[in-house]
């Protein structure tokens, strides 16, 4: 099968690789559609370190079933399918109680650690466990299946957050994430949404998919913006997609007393803590891994038009011209968000 294989750090190469092996439990999938997300972007020059090469990266996909184990049940050849990108155990503490994205022994498609490797979804063909595959309705296209991880990502985090119908929130990062935290807050019955970002395209799509507000910090005062925007108290919810020590902090400043934050991003693995404004404004502070089983509803948000991820994907690409694009998407070229893959056409 054809596969895009990182070869070594910043060095990928389309070529021929064995079709993968399937177990009695496993799907064999042939990829229609996998984003090229900003975790492999971070893997494909080392800085993350759970890309190690080689790797045929990627995790965000979808497409149709080629072939089945002899013991699945819930799949037959030609079924029209996405997946979720973490491999979880089923036997652990967590997996029992439910906790899926915390397992012990979870693996990720298109990582590799020291603990394992994982090949994932740039390339023809995929193998999956049939208890992480969802079934598409037909009215969902394979690219905007893709996007499903993303979006699980967002609704996960909302889901995590104590939302009260009419409530505002504040959104500090409009990048892919944070604009499909926006439109899973308006879902959940948020009132008013502010989006903050350093990027006015950022701020216009948005607005454009359900924030109220656009904030940018290099033009004004952040914190003191969204205040005057919430009658002096702050946002009752603040959604942090970054992670790093400036955008916490205006997520935690603008947050009224006694509300909460959540943190989904997860840039710098430190950052300064405003302690005491938490302490003494009794702010809640939610962290978010990931997804857990949102997959069924973040398909029906999408195949309703309720989460819409058309406006978020810049490109939609060959094979062939993913180095390219990997190119084009580390040097953080001007409006670009997502790029799709289509290993095996459209």
């Amino acid at each position: 099968m054809k596969a895009l294989l990182l070869e070594e750090y910043k060095k990928l190469t389309v070529t021929d690789m064995p079709e993968p092996e399937f177990g009695e439990h496993d799907v064999l999938i042939q990829i229609k559609a996998c984003g090229i997300c900003g975790s492999d972007i971070h893997g494909f020059d080392g800085s993350s370190g759970r890309r190690i090469p080689p790797l045929i990266m990627g995790h965000e996909a979808s497409g149709v079933v080629a072939n089945t184990g002899s013991a699945v049940t819930k799949a037959k050849s030609g079924d029209r399918v996405t997946f979720d990108s973490m491999v979880s155990c089923g036997q652990c503490g967590f997996c029992e109680r439910g906790q899926m994205n915390l397992c012990d022994d979870r693996r990720v498609l298109g990582v590799s650690c020291d603990d394992y490797r994982q090949h994932g979804c740039f390339a023809e063909y995929a193998v999956v466990p049939e208890h992480i595959i969802y079934p598409m309705p037909d009215n969902l296209a394979f690219e905007h299946a893709a996007m499903i991880e993303p979006v699980s990502v967002a609704v996960h985090a909302v889901k995590r957050t104590p939302i009260t119908e009419g409530d505002t929130a504040v959104v500090v990062g409009a990048g892919m994430i944070g604009l499909l935290v926006v439109q899973a807050l308006k879902a959940a019955g948020c009132g008013k949404v502010i989006a903050v970002d350093l990027a006015e395209e950022k701020l216009s799509l948005a607005k454009d998919l359900g924030a109220e507000i656009g904030i940018n910090p290099n033009s004004t005062d952040a914190v003191q913006s969204i205040r005057e925007a919430t009658g002096g108290d702050g946002a009752d919810i603040a959604m942090e997609v970054v992670g790093a020590t400036p955008t916490v902090q205006t997520a935690i400043e603008g947050t009224r007393k006694g509300g909460s934050v959540t943190l989904i991003g997860n840039l710098a693995s430190k950052v300064d803590f405003p302690l005491q404004s938490v302490v003494t404004r009794e702010l809640t502070i939610y962290g978010t891994c990931g997804s857990n089983g949102e997959y069924l509803e973040c398909i029906d948000l999408l195949s309703r038009g309720v989460i819409k991820v058309d406006p978020l994907i810049s490109a939609k690409a060959t094979l062939d011209e993913g180095p390219e694009w990997f190119d084009r998407l580390y040097a953080t070229e001007a409006g670009l968000m997502k790029v799709i893959l289509q290993p095996t056409g459209p």
